[in-house]
């Protein structure tokens, strides 16, 4: 037996000393943590480690930091971008948070809850909803997905326009840093200048600075009454247009403007038959717009026909489909949240795009990009749909109707170029609302500065000396000293 074998098996002993046997997996028990949920990425780990408090997740940090071992942190593994998802070298231990999934507190006066970070973000909802509170950060994963991923990458979502992303809705966080220290942050205070906002730092950094083990979240009043429609536009820019007036109109009451190309609901008609259209598919952009209201249901319907009957006269919608009870609406907020998903799924897959870039900038963005792929792509199809209400698009890209899925993927990486180089010409970012993971960490220095990243990496050093957390993700392996210097690769 090697050094490196024992060594190894001792911490596994130690794992399980401190966790008990059947919460430290190995072989074929920790294969369903090893994939990423599209299927395309998996790694290998020394052993999947699932503590159930935030004690046990330090004492794991202790002892891998102990035996110098990479740690990757794992949630509801509904990410995109391959954060959770381990290298190929089997040296990592998969810590799962998933028993980590309590209600800690909910406080009505203040308006927080805090909660674990393994609680399912349909867990919360439901306790916020039971407290009569909202919690709004909304997700098509929501039934999976759980609170420590949703911050690790700053999760959006359909609420964004009006809440914020994941950032805006934590107050304090409760962290286990790269020495298993535990820091206390949850504090549920709205106004904290006491230096360096820690809190910041760590949502966003996807498990590379730090393991969040639970957070106060911030909580809002119900609404007591929401108007959904799609709307049909002549043009992307009539749609850019009438979200000023929306926002003119409803203010803060405008909680979601998710605009779909006909391309996207041509998607749906042809795949998923089972799921009817409102609207003919005669205009070119379709949005699926949503106005939640705090002083009832007359007032809501009189301020949304008042909005949208103006947007008729003045020409921008061209056609709507009005929601006239909670189930037209569910059936709405389907088509985007489940439908959409489930007819690219069907078209074959197509190679993923989350970008946002400034909503004024966004009508040259959709029409140079389409441009650009037709000349060098002849006949794919951008499938294009998002939250226009805060410039974040999930510009798709589809094969052409006499191509091949294959055909299509065989040119990914320069698809990526070209629709990555656009968002950079029009001011915008490669990735919205996703993370970086591995999928793009090699995308970085090509659209962020030199400096920018200089001091990314002079946090992770900071905060990560010995490059344990989440290794190979972000910033990839040359910012981590340890796993630079044993001369690993991604």
């Amino acid at each position: 037996m090697t050094d490196s074998t024992h060594d190894d098996a001792s911490l596994i002993t130690a794992l399980r000393q401190a966790l008990g046997d059947a919460h430290v997996l190995a072989g074929a028990d920790a294969a369903g943590y090893l994939t990423d949920q599209h299927g395309r990425l998996t790694g290998k780990a020394l052993a999947v480690a699932r503590p159930a408090d935030t004690a046990q997740v330090a004492q794991v940090v202790h002892l891998c930091r102990t035996h110098g071992t990479p740690i990757v942190p794992q949630g509801g593994n509904t990410g995109l971008m391959g954060g959770a998802t381990p290298d190929g070298t089997g040296r990592a231990v998969l810590l799962s948070l998933g028993r980590l999934n309590r209600i800690r507190a909910i406080d009505t006066d203040n308006d927080t809850l805090t909660v674990e970070a393994g609680a399912v973000l349909a867990q919360v909802q439901q306790a916020a909803r039971d407290a009569q509170r909202l919690f709004p950060l909304s997700l098509g994963s929501e039934g999976s997905c759980t609170i420590g991923g949703n911050l690790s990458t700053n999760a959006g979502g359909t609420q964004v326009l009006r809440y914020g992303n994941a950032r805006e809705l934590v107050l304090g966080l409760e962290v286990v840093t790269a020495e298993g220290d535990i820091w206390n942050g949850l504090r549920g205070l709205r106004k904290d200048n006491t230096g360096y906002a820690l809190r910041d730092l760590y949502v966003g950094s996807e498990g590379t600075l730090g393991i969040i083990t639970a957070a106060t979240l911030r909580l809002h009043p119900l609404p007591r009454a929401q108007h959904t429609a799609l709307l049909a536009f002549g043009c992307i820019r009539d749609a850019v247009a009438f979200l000023s007036q929306a926002r003119a109109g409803f203010g803060a009451s405008l909680t979601a403007f998710e605009l779909i190309s006909d391309t996207a609901l041509g998607l749906i008609a042809q795949h998923v038959p089972e799921q009817p259209l409102p609207l003919a598919l005669k205009a070119p952009w379709f949005a699926l717009v949503e106005l939640s209201d705090s002083e009832g249901e007359e007032h809501a319907r009189q301020r949304f026909e008042a909005v949208v009957g103006q947007a008729f006269e003045d020409g921008l919608v061209t056609d709507a489909a009005i929601a006239e009870s909670l189930q037209q609406s569910q059936a709405l907020w389907r088509l985007r949240d489940q439908a959409l998903g489930e007819a690219q799924r069907r078209d074959g897959g197509n190679i993923k795009h989350d970008i946002s870039v400034p909503i004024s900038r966004i009508p040259d963005f959709v029409a140079a990009t389409a441009a650009l792929l037709q000349a060098r792509f002849p006949g794919v199809r951008p499938v294009a749909f998002g939250h226009l209400g805060d410039g974040n698009l999930h510009y798709n890209v589809s094969h052409a109707p006499d191509g091949t899925p294959a055909q299509l993927f065989a040119q990914e990486d320069a698809i990526h170029e070209v629709v990555h180089d656009s968002v950079h010409a029009h001011g915008g970012s490669i990735s919205a609302e996703h993370g970086v993971g591995q999928t793009k960490r090699d995308l970085l220095p090509r659209y962020k500065s030199p400096i920018e990243l200089a001091l990314m990496r002079r946090l992770k050093q900071a905060f990560d000396p010995l490059g344990l957390l989440n290794p190979g993700k972000v910033l990839g392996h040359a910012a981590e000293s340890l796993t630079a210097e044993q001369g690993q690769t991604p």
